[in-house]
């Protein structure tokens, strides 16, 4: 009868004299020889070391956490000590790898890429502040990221820009998002641009703020359109690109459904079972006029663009989720996941109704 130890012992050296296969060994496009390792999961070795710019956001979070659920090692830049303590954890000792940087500090970026096969720049700004404007983020710093990219020989970069960039857009954070993508084509021409629609989520400020302040989300009349996507949809497309083959241009991440504020409030207020907010719609001259009081407070509150912002229809444009291979959920699969915190304490349980949807 064996005993366990020399059981274990033998699996031991099983594993350690087990072969690897053509499938371990990736050969990127400047010739670096990629070899994983191990069982796939937590503690494997992909052999990718990977940098994710914007890593404390709200995508951010999602995405490193699935690539340190594959074994890859990842590169986690940060501002604020506290901002990415959370981060720790995604990954086995030594996966994770903290670097601090600064938008303006070309040195700093360099170290944190020139080690890596793949950049993702997540990078974003939902409003302006005294110290970075949206030209700073979208612009000047996505094209310095790129710059220093390909100075440092990164075979990949994957720029996360928004659905409804334009430069003819009345925004100025879609105007911004347009041009730092012209500004990353321009600076690395096989660069991947990644187009998310508006993202949903448990930090979301989306479905939480439908919740909070429903006032803001009924201008328009609520007839704003809008293509929510989840973010982990969008998290699990960007970590696919890891691993599929250059892919230089466009890729447009909308949501399966087109949706107006309005069904999308009336939604939240069925999941959260209180009564529709019973505030007036706000004239657009008057939200702007609120909005820009608001810039008065240090915190953020809203900002005049956002306001704009709801005024604005996602473009009705087909997604790529085939080529990442992804396919999106909707809405309504997970949006009590993250809506249930509104309910009191006697509704908490009661059961998931939603509205009716407008043909």
């Amino acid at each position: 009868m064996l005993s366990t130890s020399h059981v274990l012992r033998v699996q031991r050296v099983a594993v350690s004299r087990g072969k690897r296969t053509l499938h371990d060994l990736v050969t990127l496009p400047g010739r670096k020889p990629i070899i994983s390792s191990g069982t796939p999961g937590y503690s494997a070795v992909s052999g990718h070391v990977v940098t994710v710019f914007g890593c404390t956001g709200f995508l951010g979070r999602y995405l490193v956490s699935k690539l340190a659920r594959m074994g890859t090692q990842v590169i986690v830049p940060y501002r604020e000590e506290d901002e990415k303590r959370h981060l720790k954890p995604m990954g086995d000792l030594g996966q994770i790898v903290s670097m601090e940087w600064d938008i303006w500090n070309d040195e700093q970026i360099a170290e944190c890429l020139r080690h890596s096969d793949i950049v993702y720049n997540l990078v974003g700004r939902q409003y302006e502040t005294k110290n970075f404007k949206y030209s700073d983020v979208h612009v000047s710093g996505a094209e310095r990221i790129a710059k220093i990219a390909a100075q440092a020989g990164v075979p990949r970069l994957v720029h996360v820009s928004h659905l409804n960039a334009s430069t003819s857009s009345p925004s100025h954070f879609y105007r911004t998002k347009a041009e730092g993508e012209e500004r990353v084509r321009d600076a690395f021409p096989a660069a991947t641009i990644v187009r998310p629609g508006q993202m949903y989520g448990c930090e979301d400020k989306f479905l939480n703020n439908m919740a909070s302040w429903p006032i803001w989300w009924k201008l328009n009349h609520g007839e704003t359109k809008i293509r929510p996507v989840h973010v982990m949809d969008v998290a699990q497309a960007l970590t696919n690109l890891m691993t599929i083959p250059q892919i230089p241009g466009t890729i447009s991440l909308p949501g399966p459904r087109t949706l107006t504020t309005e069904y999308l409030l009336d939604m939240v207020s069925s999941l959260t079972y209180t009564p529709p907010s019973s505030a007036p719609v706000l004239p657009k001259s008057i939200a702007l006029a609120l909005a820009k009081v608001a810039q008065a407070p240090w915190w953020p509150l809203i900002s005049p663009d956002e306001v704009e912002r709801r005024y604005i229809d996602d473009v009705d444009v087909p997604g790529d989720w085939e080529t990442v291979g992804v396919t999106p959920d909707e809405i309504e699969n997970h949006a009590i996941t993250y809506l249930r915190r509104y309910r009191s304490a006697e509704n908490f349980v009661r059961p998931v109704v939603f509205p009716a949807r407008s043909s």
